[in-house]
């Protein structure tokens, strides 16, 4: 009997399949996991550069159609239902489902759609090599890499190059075309060292979390946005507030902001402590004590870990203490504003913790006395005072 191989270890590679995927480069994925470059070179040459089948289904978007979705059109074709009604039941566009039935089934297939087959079609056209227009249009290329170099977005160029070449529908692309030859751009596409002048400054794309995969990081039972009182939407009163953290570099560091939704005003709070659930209240109640009690209505924040404890800062609130839902800044739009404009005196990629409590009042007091288009050239101050007094 032969001597039996090392055993797999699918866990490590799955876990290095799910980086190569995000477009994280060979040797850096192998660091990553913990495994030396040869075999992760290895595991790239026995399975030809194609991920297994687990990782992939797994790592496709929510986009495309499942396989468990083409095993439903399958059995509801072979009922007979159109594709309206198949799309009604699978919350899909009717669209997708007519895509779906001519893409992947075949004359030969004799009327009769098969799921295992059209999957596997599927995946056999996704995993299909395509040069990108970069990649053939050397003067193109020349073009968007010497606007990279000049700081411009991949969104600028794509506007400009369709206002200074109307003429030339083939340089129209869009700006993901530019993403794409920028971090997976091999042979023939534009130099990476552009990506350093993005305003990301990110030299890998990253693979992020989607929405229904986070976890909910709150011990005490958190109150929807969905829940706030409607009076809140009409910006009618002072003392609803929105709130969030700008970070510092690597986050080691972080100053809460506190931003009225009517007058703007806006409060700082210090975090010498750091940004931690107990240490975040530590830090902004007594900023809060210092606010008259008809200023403090409510107060909306993201998902951020550092509201852990949001149960102690409730009484504070008489209307309570909303959350909005992941991934969706807009919802807290007052608060993105304000912490956009204080990035001006605390920029990303500096250690916040250099800034005194007294830095954050001056900042405060720009902030609160500078007029604002949106108050009718008032100031944030003037307008918190009266309506305070009112």
């Amino acid at each position: 009997m032969g001597r039996r191989g090392r055993k797999r270890q699918l866990e490590l590679e799955d876990e290095y399949w799910k980086l190569v995927l995000a477009g994280v480069g060979t040797v850096e994925a192998c660091r990553q996991v913990g495994i030396g470059r040869k075999t992760g070179y290895r595991w790239r040459a026995e399975r030809g550069g194609i991920p297994p089948a687990r990782v992939a289904e797994e790592s496709r978007s929510s986009r495309y159609l499942s396989l468990l979705e083409r095993q439903r059109i399958a059995t509801l074709h072979e009922r007979g239902l159109g594709v309206r009604e198949i799309a009604r039941r699978l919350d899909r566009a009717p669209s997708t489902i007519s895509r779906e039935l001519k893409r992947n089934m075949c004359p030969h297939d004799q009327g009769i759609y098969d799921a295992d087959l059209a999957h596997a079609r599927a995946r056999a056209k996704a995993r299909r090599e395509r040069a990108g227009k970069l990649v053939g249009d050397d003067a193109l290329r020349a073009l968007v890499q010497q606007k990279l170099e000049l700081d411009w977005s991949p969104q600028q160029i794509v506007a400009w190059l369709r206002v200074e070449h109307p003429g030339k529908p083939g340089w129209h692309v869009c700006h993901e075309t530019i993403y794409q030859a920028l971090y997976y751009g091999g042979k023939g596409g534009l130099s990476r060292t552009p990506t350093k002048r993005l305003r990301t400054g990110r030299p890998l794309r990253k693979r992020r979390r989607r929405i229904n995969q986070r976890q909910i990081r709150f011990i005490a039972p958190a109150a929807p946005i969905d829940a706030r009182p409607p009076v809140i939407e009409l910006r009618h009163r002072i003392g609803d507030w929105e709130g969030d953290l700008i970070v510092g570099r690597m986050s080691q560091s972080a100053t809460g902001t506190l931003v009225d939704r009517t007058s703007r005003f806006v409060r700082l709070v210090h975090l010498p402590a750091g940004h931690a659930a107990e240490a975040f209240v530590d830090a902004v109640a007594p900023v809060l004590a210092t606010l008259p009690e008809s200023a403090r209505l409510s107060l909306t924040w993201d998902q951020g870990s550092e509201m852990a404890r949001h149960d102690l800062l409730a009484p504070h609130f008489s209307d309570g203490v909303y959350f909005a839902r992941p991934a969706s800044p807009w919802l807290r739009g007052t608060n993105e504003n304000t912490n956009g404009l204080l990035r001006q005196y605390f920029p990303k990629g500096i250690d916040l913790r250099r800034f005194t409590v007294a830095d954050l009042a001056r900042v405060e007091h720009l902030l609160n006395h500078r007029p604002r288009r949106i108050l009718g050239w008032r100031t944030p101050a003037a307008v918190f005072t009266e309506r305070l007094q009112s």
